[in-house]
C-alpha cells in the first residue's frame, strides 16, 4: 500500500487525517449546537456556511499563485493548518451565533490558505509514475479522520457523557498533534520558482483551462451531498441510522481513494475520471429510481466509489497538466473552478427538485455528468506524465 508513497505524502497524508477527526469532532454537531444552545436559526446556518466556502474558494486560488513565487510552500501549509487547528476548537466558547460564524470564516481561511500549496507540495514529493497513488493515498487518510472523528465524537457523547462544548475543546488535541508533525517532518522540495510575477502569468494554459472548464460542468451537476441524504430519508432510512449511512460511505471513499489512484498510474487518468463521472451519472439515475432503503445503501457505496475514482486522480491529472513551477497556481484554479461550479449546483438542484420532483433533479446531475465526460475525451488531452523525479521527499 506503500511502496512509492514518500515521506512528504506520508506525514501530510497522516495530517489531514488528524485534521479530520478533529473538524468532524464538531461540525456535524454544528448545527445542533447553534439552535438548541445558541438559539439560531437555519437560515444563519445557511449564511455561515456560504460565507465560510466562499472564502475557501477564493483564498485557495490566490494561495496557490503565491507558493508558486515563494520559496516555501511549507511555510504558507503550515500557516493554514495551524489556524484553522487553533480557530476551530474556539466554538467551544461562543456564547452567541456571530462568534461562530467569526471562527467558521477563520477555520476556512486556514483551509483556504494551505490547501493549493499542500496539493501542489504532494505532487513536488511525489515521482511522476506513483503521482496518482500519492493523491488517491492522501485523499483515503482525509476520509478515514472524516470516519473516525464522529465516531470518537459520539463516543464522547454518548459513552463519556460529556457535553457538547467539552467535546468541542477536545477536538483542539489531533488538530494540535497535525501542526506539531507539519514542523517536524514536512520538508520543502528544491524546485524552480516561476518567473512570471504578473497577473496574466497565473492564467491557466490550454490544456488546464479545457480541463477546468469541463469540471465546471461537471460540478454544475455535483450538488451538496446533503441532498442525497434527504432522498435516504424518503427511501425509509431512520434518523437513528443516517450517520450509520455516512460512516458507511466515508469508509467506501476511504478503501477506494488508494487502488484508484494507482490504477490512474497504470491506464491513464482521462479513463479513470470518465469512468468515475460515468459511474456518478449511474448512481444518480440509481436514486431518481429506488424504492427502498437496501437500495440506498447499494447507491451510496456506488458513490463512494466514485469519489475514490475521481478525487485523486484530478488532482494528479492537475499536476501532469503543467510545470513544476506552475503547480501551485494550477492547483488554485482547480479549487477555485471547483467552487465556482458548486456555489450555484445545490441552488440549481434545489429549483428543479421543488419544481419537477427529485426524479428530474437527479437526471440533470446524470446528464451533465455524461456530457462533461463526452467533452474531457474530445477536448482534453492526456500527455504522459512528466519523466523527471522529485529531488527529495
Amino acid at each position: 500500500m506503500f511502496s512509492g508513497i514518500s515521506g512528504n505524502v506520508l506525514i501530510l497524508g497522516v495530517v489531514s487525517f488528524l485534521t479530520d477527526v478533529s473538524s468532524e469532532m464538531i461540525y456535524p454537531l454544528l448545527p445542533l449546537f447553534l439552535t438548541t444552545v445558541l438559539g439560531a436559526g437555519p437560515a444563519f446556518l445557511g449564511v455561515i456556511e456560504g460565507v465560510a466556502e466562499s472564502t475557501a474558494a477564493l483564498l485557495k486560488l490566490v494561495s496557490g499563485i503565491v507558493s508558486d513565487r515563494t520559496r516555501s510552500r511549507k511555510g504558507l501549509v503550515l500557516g493554514g493548518y495551524a489556524l484553522s487547528s487553533l480557530a476551530r476548537p474556539l466554538v467551544a466558547a461562543a456564547t452567541g451565533p456571530v462568534a461562530v460564524l467569526a471562527i467558521r470564516f477563520a477555520d476556512r481561511v486556514g483551509k483556504g490558505v494551505r490547501t493549493s500549496p499542500r496539493d501542489a507540495l504532494i505532487a513536488d514529493s511525489s515521482d511522476p509514475s506513483v503521482r496518482g497513488k500519492a493523491y488517491g493515498f492522501h485523499r483515503a487518510m482525509d476520509h478515514a479522520g472524516a470516519l473516525v472523528g464522529p465516531l470518537l465524537a459520539t463516543l464522547l457523547l454518548a459513552g463519556a457523557a460529556l457535553d457538547l462544548r467539552t467535546v468541542f475543546w477536545l477536538s483542539a488535541v489531533p488538530g494540535l498533534l497535525a501542526v506539531l508533525l507539519i514542523i517536524l517532518r514536512v520538508r520543502d522540495v528544491e524546485r524552480k520558482r516561476t518567473s512570471d510575477g504578473s497577473v496574466l502569468g497565473a492564467i491557466p494554459r490550454d490544456g488546464l483551462r479545457r480541463y477546468l472548464a469541463v469540471l465546471v460542468l461537471f460540478t454544475l451537476g455535483n450538488s451538496s451531498d446533503a441532498f442525497l441524504l434527504l432522498r435516504a430519508s424518503q427511501l425509509g432510512v431512520s434518523p437513528a441510522r443516517i450517520p450509520l449511512l455516512w460512516a458507511f460511505f466515508h469508509l467506501v471513499k476511504m478503501l477506494a481513494s488508494t487502488p484508484f489512484g494507482a490504477l490512474s498510474d497504470r491506464i491513464g487518468r482521462r479513463r479513470v475520471i470518465v469512468a468515475g463521472w460515468a459511474v456518478y451519472a449511474l448512481s444518480y439515475l440509481g436514486f431518481a429510481a429506488a424504492a427502498s432503503e437496501p437500495a440506498c445503501w447499494l447507491l451510496f457505496a456506488v458513490y463512494g466509489t466514485f469519489y475514490g475514482m475521481t478525487e485523486g486522480t484530478e488532482k494528479a491529472f492537475v499536476a501532469d497538466l503543467v510545470p513544476a513551477e506552475a503547480r501551485g497556481g494550477a492547483f488554485g484554479w482547480y479549487h477555485f473552478a471547483v467552487g465556482v461550479g458548486a456555489l450555484p449546483a445545490s441552488v440549481l438542484f434545489g429549483l428543479i427538485w421543488e419544481r419537477a420532483g427529485q426524479g428530474a433533479a437527479f437526471l440533470f446531475g446524470a446528464a451533465l455528468a455524461a456530457l462533461a465526460s463526452i467533452l474531457l475525451l474530445v477536448l482534453v488531452r492526456e500527455d504522459p506524465p512528466e519523466a523527471q523525479s522529485p529531488r527529495s521527499s
